[in-house]
């Protein structure tokens, strides 16, 4: 193996708390001594971590979410009451600007672009200059649960909602390798499971009673929005399943487009989409999937090396 990294452009999809798994998977790639991430580009929670990354600041990061329980969570949450969004968001984007800090997208160590969706002209919108801050909280506002973002005269909601997988950005910069990491992935278990936290993961995935979807549930109860059927899925439930039916069809068209050299999948069931009190189970699943994916690659690469 040559003792120069192969470079490697990261894209990060889209998918809520599953996206917790990107952190571990930049940390796999970092302990490789085979690739180096020269690019990233990123939709919504993609955005978010690859921001953060690119600004050196994803250490920070993990360590604030990692001490984060269900009940944090909830109170980030600050219910706007308005007809632009379930949530204004001021709190949970008031600590992402203290963790990001004003940075500028040029003055970063390595090319970074945060896709967002121009609802008005119904087009994704690549954020690859300007402050980095405004990049990821337009990429990260999912429709109905946070306000929108003006942008130049757009309206920019969240990115997975046209681009889930945004590899177009990350073509232009050239290098050897592309590596996706989708978190739309079949929800049969990775080949890892029985050294992974995978098992862990699936027997833990939040019930209708559990982690902060118990905590929605118990908000509707009190305001008396409780359903008719126990079976019933909530509002959040519904919108969630929907952007993932949707993301998951538009990600196929993407990766047909633009399949990658490597790519990594977390299973869709994998935790909720608001499970983000679970960070240290999907960090280290992300990990754990990133570190066999490349394993395997390696595997390949030698024996293709070796028959030449």
């Amino acid at each position: 193996m040559s003792e120069t990294k192969i470079p490697v452009s990261l894209v990060l999809g889209s998918g809520g708390a599953r996206g917790l798994a990107h952190i571990g998977v930049i940390r796999a790639i970092h302990e490789s001594s085979r690739y180096e991430i020269c690019a990233v580009s990123g939709s919504s929670i993609g955005a978010l971590i690859g921001g953060l990354y690119a600004a050196g600041k994803l250490d920070k990061y993990e360590q604030w979410v990692k001490e984060l329980s269900a009940t944090d969570v909830w109170k980030l949450l600050d219910f706007s009451f308005t007809n632009t969004g379930l949530f204004k968001g001021d709190r949970l984007m008031d600590k992402l600007s203290e963790l990001v800090g004003d940075k500028d997208i040029a003055d970063l160590n390595i090319a970074f672009t945060a896709v967002a969706s121009d609802i008005g002209h119904r087009r994704e919108v690549w954020l690859d200059s300007g402050p980095l801050f405004d990049a990821i909280r337009a990429s990260i506002a999912i429709p109905g649960f946070f306000t929108p973002v003006q942008h130049e005269g757009c309206t920019l909601v969240d990115g997975g909602l046209m681009s889930p997988l945004p590899v177009a950005p990350v073509k232009r910069i050239g290098a050897s390798k592309i590596m996706v990491v989708s978190l739309n992935g079949n929800s049969s278990p990775p080949e890892h499971a029985e050294r992974s936290p995978s098992k862990h993961i699936s027997a833990s995935v939040s019930g209708p009673e559990g982690g902060l979807r118990g905590l929605l549930n118990g908000f509707r109860q009190r305001l008396g929005w409780e359903s008719q059927g126990e079976d019933s899925d909530s509002a959040i439930d519904i919108l969630s399943k929907s952007l993932e039916a949707m993301q998951d069809r538009i990600a196929r068209y993407q990766m047909a487009a633009y399949y990658p050299d490597i790519l990594i999948e977390i299973p869709v069931t994998a935790c909720d989409v608001l499970d983000f009190h679970r960070a240290d189970e999907m960090i280290e699943f992300g990990y754990e999937s990133a570190r066999d994916v490349l394993s395997r690659n390696d595997d390949q690469q030698q024996e293709a090396d070796h028959e030449k």
